[in-house]
Order: structure tokens, then sequence, then C-alpha cells
């Protein structure tokens, strides 16, 4: 795909809601299966993940393409998933090859423009095996009132910023990131709060693990559409650390020099408890290739006051969700986590296909 092919692409693939992505979803793939969500949207809508499949139901070969996992990335994700789709690249896949399309995993956070679930859990965080005693993360409860404190005022979030900046001065920005992003799990209402249980969206995935018999495969190659972190526009190819080293080389043998990982510290993201990779490693071991195909946009600390806002909002002001401040909330968290921009969207497109034809290659190759 051109640049030119990329920006001509842009009306067809983006979509201005989860509704209006959902409808030209189904366009693309009429012959997709819906998963309805117990939750409704906003205006009492119901609300669906949908997936599609296109090849041969014994294929040996499934590559996976996930959007929506935080809620308002799904628009860059549905988008990816439509490029791929409008690209015909499901006809280049090898007889032993097969494709499948989970759309929308987080529609209730899709459709509210949050990036968590309905049930206020960062769905990211929520992949542990809660049979298991939980991970801790002590610094988070110390630092729990200051990252979405009560008084959302100017004057509050002064206050409790410059506790943060003092933890972060004292035991470095490294530990601060961790404390904040990495998972925690007796907050509920806090930032990246993983739950007490698995979330409807993943028993949702583990439904469609089982509906699609995907733990037959003999290769699993998963692309999971993210943004919010790194350079404006930039699609990095982020490994997690469930799949480690060997899932890295993995993913290197596929996708090139550009795949980062948190074990190596060339992510920029930190390391993550409960995240979507431990539920494919749990699942298929060194048979999956888990990528995070993360767009960045703005500056970080932006990112997470517009994650601060709407915490905050569901938490100590829900009746106010659908008020004027409500929609000001939710409409700051979707324009963080997908630009508005002619340029932001190329790029998107373009590394997209790229990344797409990667995997296609890769799975229809007889090595």
């Amino acid at each position: 795909m051109t640049l030119d092919g990329a920006k001509q692409m842009i009306p067809l693939i983006f979509s201005n809601s989860y509704f209006e992505a959902r409808q030209k979803f189904l366009a693309a793939a009429p012959d997709s299966k819906p998963y309805p969500c117990s939750t409704r949207g906003p205006s009492g809508e119901a609300l669906f993940t949908d997936t599609a499949y296109f090849g041969r139901p014994d294929a040996k070969k499934l590559l996976v393409l996930v959007s929506a996992v935080h809620g308002p990335e799904g628009y860059c994700g549905s988008a990816a998933q439509l490029s791929f789709l409008q690209a015909k690249l499901q006809d280049r896949l090898a007889p032993s090859a097969a494709v499948l399309f989970i759309h929308a995993l987080n529609c209730y956070g899709f459709a509210w423009d949050r990036r968590v679930t309905a049930e206020g859990c960062d769905l990211n965080r929520n992949f542990v095996d809660f049979s298991k005693p939980l991970p801790p993360n002590q610094a988070y409860e110390e630092l729990h009132e200051h990252l979405v404190p009560i008084d959302n005022s100017a004057e509050g979030i002064r206050q409790a910023d410059a506790v943060l900046t003092a933890f972060s001065s004292k035991h470095g920005l490294q530990k601060y990131r961790q404390a904040r992003s990495s998972g925690q799990y007796t907050r509920p209402g806090g930032m990246s709060y993983g739950g007490n249980g698995p979330t409807e969206a993943r028993r949702t995935l583990e439904r469609i693990l089982i509906d699609y018999e995907i733990t037959g495969r003999d290769q699993v190659v998963i692309i999971d559409y993210h943004t919010g972190l790194g350079p404006y526009g930039y699609g990095e190819l982020q490994c997690e650390q469930p799949s480690g080293l060997p899932g890295f080389e993995r993913a290197r043998a596929i996708f090139g020099a550009s795949v980062t990982s948190p074990v190596l510290g060339t992510s920029s993201s930190v390391a993550l408890n409960g995240t979507q990779d431990e539920f494919w490693a749990r699942s298929l071991g060194n048979r999956h290739t888990y990528i995070a195909l993360e767009f960045g946009t703005y500056d970080v600390a932006q990112a997470w006051q517009t994650v601060r806002n709407d915490l905050w909002l569901f938490t100590h002001r829900p009746e106010e969700a659908n008020s004027e401040l409500g929609r000001q909330i939710r409409n700051e968290s979707k324009l963080y986590y997908y630009p508005q921009h002619s340029d932001w969207k190329e790029m998107v497109a373009w590394r997209s296909h790229q990344v797409h034809r990667q995997a296609v290659e890769a799975l229809s190759s007889v090595v």
C-alpha cells in the first residue's frame, strides 16, 4: 500500500462511533458472529463483540486480530481490521492458514469511550490466574488517593500531583510508572485495576477460544491494536513479559527488528500484569506469537489525566455520565486515544497494512 492508498482508505475504514464502526465491520464481514454484551450503550443501545473467520475450519495456522481491548483504542483497531478486509489480504493466505477477527472485545468501553470495562477493570490487567495469589502493588496502595483524588478541582489535582511528583523524585520515574501502570487488584475505581475475577469481556474471549478451536492450531499469531504510548503516529510492535525472550524472538522472525520488549527495556511500555498475552501463553504456550501494535498519540501525562477524569466521573458522579460534564470527559478520552488528524490516520493505515502483510506472508510460508 502506498501513502496515497492509505490516504484514500481513510473514509472507508475510520469511524466516529462504536456503532458506525460496527456497521462498517458487519458490511465488510457479513457472515460474522455476534457475542452480546449484558451492558447497554449510552442511549440504551445493544452492544456486541463480533467475530469473523476466513479460511478453512481445520487450518493449522491462524492469525487473530483483536480490537478495542481498551475501549476508545477501538477506533484505531477497527480501522486496522477494516483495512485488512479492504485490501483482501484474507485471499492471500495459504490453504493451511486462516484469519479470525475479534471486533470490539471491550465493546462497552468502545461505545462509552472508556478505557475500562463495564466492571471498571483494565481488561489488559484482567487476564491473571485468579485461582492463585494476585500480584501485589504496594506502591500503588501508597499513591491511590492521589492518582484518583476525590477532589477533582484544580487545587485538588495540584495537591495530588505534588505528592506524585515527590514520589517520582524519591523513587525514580520507572518505579512510579510501574506503580501506576503495571496493574493493581485491591482498589476498584482506581487506575489499572485488574478486578477480582474474570470480566465479561475476558469470558467472551474464552468462549471465542473454544468456539473456534484455537487451542488445536499449530501456530497462532495475535495482533492486538492499542493507542496512546510512544511517538505520535508511530506503530510500535510490543511483546509482553509472559512470552519472555522466546516470544520476542518469534515475533522478530515475523516482523523484524522493530519489535520491542519490556524484558529488554526497549518497549515504551513497562512490564504489566494480567495482559492478554498471559491468556494466549497460558492457552497455547510457544505455539503463539503475540504483539501489541501500539500507535502513539499525545503526551502520556495527558493520557493519565484523561483516565483520572474518567475514573473520578464513574466512581464519584456516575449519575452524570450522560450530562454535559460526563460527555465532555468521555469526549476527551476519545480524542486522546483517537486523534482526529488525517496524518495520524494515514500512518495507522500504512503501518497496519505493513504488519498485516508480514503476518500473512509468515503464516503462508511453507517453512
